[in-house]
């Protein structure tokens, strides 16, 4: 393993390049007290500010006076951190820009316990690197090059429970935008060695001019090779001179120069890293006419760079785009004299970074805005410090946050009830327009309720009891309650009324005339049921049942009638070219290709009627079956009206003409997952495909469950039901027979109808007829085993285990995990992947809903399944691929 000479503080800077500017250099000394600057004294003449305008929280500390003479003047200070799991600078930068962040460490026995401790340093929803293996008189530091894609990043101290976080400076550095680019992710420095150094001294500013610190190393199969001579920079990544002019160069006539290192990550242990390698050449010698020096570059055996020769006129950088990536952790990288070499390999600097995961997304910016200014707005003291959304373990209290893992979080709810909040209700709420739940009960607000609110087109829940609100509730949000899109709650406010009975002398509580209402409603509703029952037991509900066939009984009481995604029939007639193109069939409808405006490719599902021709009780049959499609049909547009997420079909409008009854939602170029796992598609879905299928439906499911205030039970996920767009991501659909679940603390509803398809039931429920969220665990449990199997949900010939679960079982018992994986897939998979994700599926079709777990935790399961297979590679020798935008495929001709 490489090991560094010690890391020298002194630092010397060659005289050529005094001078250079800092322009873009942001520079904070962390603790050094607010509005106090100065300019760095022992050679790099940084200037460093305070580090206060950029942090709300920490304690400004010094390390101890026997510790100052060893130091640079920006670990003099620190900033600790005492309170709070998690502390963010957020500093402003150019958005676009390649920036080195650095960010320094010096315990300096502050805190007088000569003992240090151990935290994670987080890049703004991402983890950095776990600060710790140091001592109280040693500085550390950690480094990554990073592209920001906002105009500012954070950068976050989080206790992990083994001491107080602290930090000493914190330096953003611009680089080239045409250096260190790679095809993903940021770079996290591993070491930069000035190769063959003479010395002791680690060179930074200005002998950098990007403020790279170069340490010096050196092995005893080593020898030293060095020029006077100035070696000219090349013009991207332009390593100092003075480390140029230096080189290391095997000894004792060996032909070879070996440097290696073992990877592991971290946090877990495991290997895997993914690094990225850049090596630094100059000819230092003045080479005779029969001299030559030439060599490759190999990485573990093989030919990383062939054939390379240095350049005496200037520096040369080889490096790649792709990682290197060694499955077993060993990393070695030699140069190797060529046969016709007169010399041996050189090398004269040595950068190796590993590539760090940024793909987690922050909050939209527009929501971060506005929830700081409402904590401004209000004062708040709570510890909302970093992203408000991410990750979701640092979630800020009393938020939540929609998350599909492709879209950016948005803030869906915010809960201040109990508070403390004073004053106005602020503004800054209307910001929040995807927020669907807003409760601010139990605080002393006063004025009156903003017509704002009213104007927020996903807020499903209004909470705004035991205030002091004044003044009438806008008529749109009581009409909204009345129709039954908003929960509100204003109860406990005295001076508050509804603006239909602001008129009157005495002020009355708006909710007594919307319960009246309600509860009006309700008996009606009560009344007509019970005259139903009795009709049809007396066989004399045709007439009643038959005017749901009525087109002035549909549209008379239309909920979604002012709503502007309404299409006519003649319109729909339009829009599927008098419906030509047939994609697929159900039991009540069909579902047709159509096109909006020409351009925009929509899937239409017309209700099919059934035929109202013979006796009585075949026309009582039929209409009783109309009725229940049209329930179906009015539940399945209510739902998607009321809840969007990136992983559930999109309705993009409804016709509810007469009996012309259909749905058009957005098209799923790729069908539905049960014709690609059925072999009816021309090609096999990879493994990892299959992995990002089922990550996308649980995703799908996780959402109506936690993230729907109250849950919404989908009652029939199938394979069927999970629909494909052209880039392969999957989407739940056919929301028809969903019901909601109030969770007011019952462990399930019953139901006497007994929904879903066979195959795919929860035993609750056609045992006991009971209902949870836990029996779409059970119907998920089935899809997934049938993604890893591509066998059917009940195979009708296997008489002794003809249910898929019970197949695997028995399967797992005589023989190893591969022989219930798709054959199809040839071994292309990564066996630990498919083996956990076995584990997954099999929790949930557990026979016992409490031993299933819920989707979020299948959803975080899953996606250390899809970790697996990606650390794996996904290049097979025995495979042949076909790649999309987002998938792979086997072809059934390879």
């Amino acid at each position: 393993m490489l090991k560094s000479s010690v890391f020298a503080i002194l630092l010397v800077f060659a005289l050529f390049v005094h001078g250079q500017d800092q322009s873009g250099f942001i520079s904070l000394d962390c603790g050094l007290p607010r509005n106090e600057s100065y300019k760095e004294t022992s050679g790099t003449d940084i200037n460093y500010i305070s580090d206060a305008p950029f942090i709300k929280t920490g304690i400004s500390n010094s390390i101890a006076p026997e510790y100052k003479a060893y130091f640079q003047d920006q670990l003099f200070h620190l900033r600790s951190f005492p309170d709070g799991i998690r502390n963010c600078y957020r500093v402003n930068v150019t958005r676009g820009t390649r920036y080195l962040i650095r960010a320094s460490f010096l315990h300096g026995n502050y805190d007088g316990q000569n003992t240090v401790p151990q935290f994670d340093l987080h890049l703004g929803a991402n983890f950095w690197a776990t600060v710790k293996d140091y001592k109280v008189n040693l500085s550390n530091s950690k480094e990554i090059i990073h592209v920001p894609l906002q105009d500012y990043v954070r950068v976050c101290l989080v206790n992990t429970g083994s001491g107080t976080p602290f930090i000493s400076a914190l330096e953003f550095r611009p680089l080239r935008n045409d250096t260190y680019v790679i095809t993903s992710g940021s770079l996290a420095l591993t070491f930069r060695f000035d190769m063959g150094s003479n010395n002791d001294v680690v060179y930074r500013y200005p002998t950098d001019v990007f403020d790279r610190m170069w340490e010096p190393y050196t092995e005893n199969e080593w020898t030293q090779l060095n020029t006077s001579r100035v070696v000219n920079p090349s013009k991207n990544y332009q390593p100092p001179s003075v480390v140029m002019m230096t080189a290391a160069m095997p000894k004792n006539g060996s032909s070879r120069v070996d440097m290696h290192w073992n990877a592991l990550d971290p946090r877990t242990g495991i290997v895997g890293d993914e690094f990225y390698v850049y090596m630094h050449f100059a000819e230092l010698q003045e080479l005779e006419t029969n001299e030559f020096r030439a060599f490759d570059i190999a990485f573990n055996g093989d030919v990383w760079y062939e054939g390379f020769v240095p350049d005496s006129s200037q520096e040369i950088t080889i490096s790649k785009t792709s990682p290197s990536i060694s499955t077993d952790g060993k990393y070695n990288f030699s140069l190797i004299q060529l046969e016709n070499s007169t010399l041996p390999p050189i090398i004269n600097a040595f950068e190796v970074f590993s590539r760090m995961d940024t793909s987690q997304s922050e909050t939209d910016q527009d929501d971060v805005e506005a929830i700081t200014n409402i904590r401004s707005n209000y004062g708040m003291k709570r510890n909302w410090d970093g992203d408000p959304c991410v990750p979701v373990s640092f979630m800020w209290e009393g938020l939540n946050c929609s998350n599909d893992g492709f879209d950016l979080p948005r803030i869906i709810s915010l809960n201040l009830s109990s508070s403390g909040l004073t004053g106005e209700i602020t503004p800054y709420i209307s910001k929040l327009t995807m927020i669907q739940s807003l409760d601010l009960s139990n605080n002393s607000l006063t004025g009156s309720v903003p017509d704002f609110l009213s104007k927020l087109p996903n807020l499903r829940i209004l909470n705004l009891e035991k205030n002091n609100l004044t003044g009438s509730v806008p008529v749109e949000l009581i009409e909204r309650s009345k129709s039954g899109s908003l929960s509100l709650s204003v109860g406990q406010n005295v001076y508050l009324c509804a603006s239909d009975s602001c008129n009157k002398k005495k002020k009355s509580n708006p909710l007594i005339p919307i319960s009246a209402s309600i509860g009006a409603l309700v008996v009606l509703l009560i009344a007509v049921a019970i005259l139903v029952a009795v009709l049809i037991r007396r066989k004399q509900a045709v007439m009643l049942v038959s005017a749901f066939v009525n087109a002035k009984s549909y549209n008379q009481n239309d909920p979604f009638e002012s709503r502007k995604r309404q299409f006519t029939y003649a319109e729909v007639t339009k829009i599927t070219n008098n419906f030509e193109k047939v994609l697929g069939k159900g039991g009540s409808a069909l579902v047709y290709y159509g096109l909006i405006d020409d351009s925009t490719p929509v899937a239409v599902k017309m209700l099919s009627l059934p035929s109202v021709q013979g006796n009585r009780n075949s026309q009582l049959e039929n209409d009783t079956k109309q009725e229940h499609n049209y329930q179906q049909f009015l539940a399945e547009v209510k739902l998607l009206m009321t809840v969007y997420h990136g992983n559930l079909t999109s309705l993009v409008g409804y016709c509810n003409e007469g009996t012309n009854m259909g749905l058009i939602y957005e098209y799923m170029a790729n069908g539905d997952l049960e014709s690609h796992l059925s072999g009816k598609k021309a090609n096999v879905l990879s493994w990892e495909a299959r992995l990002r299928i089922a990550i996308d439906a649980a995703q799908g499911l996780e959402y109506l469950h936690d993230g729907c205030k109250p849950p919404i039970i989908h009652r029939d996920v199938k394979t069927a039901n999970i629909l494909l767009t052209e880039n392969f991501r999957a989407k739940l659909a056919d929301f028809g027979l969903s019901r909601f679940f109030a969770n007011d603390g019952s462990t399930h509803i019953s139901t006497i109808h007994i929904a879903g398809t066979p195959g795919y039931l929860d035993p609750d429920i056609t045992n006991n007829s009971w209902l949870n969220e836990k029996s779409d665990v059970f119907s998920y449990g089935v899809v997934l085993l049938q993604i890893i199997t591509s066998r059917p949900a009940i195979c009708r010939t296997d008489d002794e285990n003809p249910h898929i679960s019970q197949w695997v079982r028995f399967t797992l018992v005589n023989g190893d995990i591969t022989s219930i994986v798709d054959p199809r897939l040839e071994g292309n998979f990564e066996i630990n992947s498919v083996s956990n994700a076995v584990k997954i599926a099999m929790a949930c079709v557990s026979l016992t809903s409490n031993l299933r777990p819920g989707m979020s935790q299948v959803v975080t399961e899953l996606k250390n399944c899809l970790a697996e297979e990606l650390s794996a590679g996904s290049n097979y020798s025995s495979a042949i691929h076909e790649s999309t935008s987002r998938i792979e495929f086997i072809s059934l001709e390879s």
